[in-house]
């Protein structure tokens, strides 16, 4: 077939050994320099620079100067909700690059994807955000109900600011590990601001992972208490 989109040059972009590390690495959400992601990848910083070309090229991470300095990121939502599906994939195919150890359950838990909460907490929060009407899902579509605009403002969420962006304000994100969808677009990116701001959570240094404080979690079960039906 010589006409569509092209997925052999994504395949082939992501499908690199070194390539997917780095384009792993970079789903924390955080920009990472060109020698963190030649750590990353395990490879030398001039063929991190190649493949990086490359990767930019194809419109899958951007670079930011800063002074001296230069930083890569995922290009956009987009990027990183296909790496999240190729991950869960992968999973499902029992495609795992390592054995499990003792610090998977906290990453199955709780997580960083991209710009929003994924994992276990990240399905539990948009089963209750479905179950509770706060938005409604049709087809795969997220809708925020008025009772959803009423409830996440109460919270402190600027909806008005989100809904200036060209980003979709809620969206579903296949969970890797949960194989279920959890809530992406502005809105998951700023329910997951808000639980940092407020020392419910932090991201685990040098990893995608998570934790929640003692408070902080009993806060996040209260806020988003699922039925059992739910949960069964």
């Amino acid at each position: 077939m010589k006409e569509g989109p092209d997925i052999a040059q994504i395949g082939a972009l992501i499908g690199d050994p070194a390539r997917a590390n780095m384009l792993t690495a970079l789903m924390s959400g955080k920009a990472l320099t060109p020698t963190e992601l030649a750590g990353a990848a395990g490879i030398t910083l001039q063929t991190t620079s190649s493949h990086l070309s490359k990767l930019e090229a194809g419109k899958l991470v951007r670079q930011r100067k800063q002074g001296r300095h230069r930083y890569f990121s995922l290009f956009d939502d987009d990027v990183g909700q296909l790496l999240e599906s190729l991950m869960g994939f992968a999973a499902s195919r029992g495609l795992l690059r390592q054995r499990l150890g003792p610090k998977d359950p906290s990453l199955r838990k709780a997580r960083v994807c991209y710009n929003h909460l994924a994992g276990d907490y990240g399905v539990r929060m948009l089963d209750s955000l479905i179950a509770e009407e706060i938005v409604t899902e049709t087809d795969d579509e997220l809708t925020l109900t008025v009772v959803g605009r009423s409830r996440m403002t109460a919270l402190g969420i600027d909806l008005e600011a989100l809904t200036k962006r060209r980003r979709p304000l809620c969206r579903t994100c296949l969970d890797w590990s949960e194989r279920r969808s959890h809530l992406a677009g502005s809105l998951g990116e700023a329910l997951l601001n808000l639980f940092l701001d407020r020392g419910w959570a932090k991201r685990e240094a040098e990893s995608r992972r998570i934790q929640f404080t003692r408070t902080g979690e009993q806060t996040f079960l209260d806020l988003f208490a699922v039925p059992q039906a739910t949960l069964a």
